[in-house]
């Protein structure tokens, strides 16, 4: 299998959530944007975390139950992100990935944010550059979809 690169498969144009805004806003922008989750940036545009629906969702329980007003994305959000550049090899995220880490990787380059990259990403490019194994004689319908009455 040939080189594929972060580059040629990320997510150039990223939904980041600025360090300023409240749980409440994330969780609007994630459902406007319908995604399961987005890199933390600051003023400059570097990553200072990752924020996902799971952590919100705790959250948004915790203050309903306190009646409190909504906290920062700060205090709810991952600070330890995985991060990528756009010139890592995609077989070198598949095979961390194997390892039960992030399903998204936000992409640096020079400590600002560029892309993110994620599990769908990784499986496209695997597939374009798998060879054979997709080729069309092998590409038969493997489940059949059933409803259930």
């Amino acid at each position: 299998m040939s080189s594929i690169l972060v580059k040629d498969y990320m997510q150039a144009n990223v939904q980041a959530i600025n360090a300023d805004a409240s749980v409440r806003e994330v969780v609007e922008h994630l459902l406007k944007w319908n995604i399961t989750g987005a890199p933390v940036v600051d003023a400059s545009m570097a990553v200072v975390g990752f924020v996902s629906e799971q952590d919100c969702i705790k959250e948004m329980l915790n203050s309903a139950f306190y009646a409190e007003d909504s906290a920062l994305v700060t205090s709810i959000m991952r600070r330890d992100v995985l991060s990528v550049t756009p010139d890592t090899s995609i077989l070198e995220i598949a095979e961390i990935m194997l390892g039960n880490k992030p399903k998204n990787y936000p992409v640096t380059e020079h400590g600002k944010l560029v892309g993110l990259i994620n599990r769908r990403h990784i499986l496209q490019a695997l597939k374009q550059h798998s060879g054979s194994y997709f080729s069309p004689g092998r590409e038969r319908p493997l489940f059949s979809l059933v409803q259930v009455m």
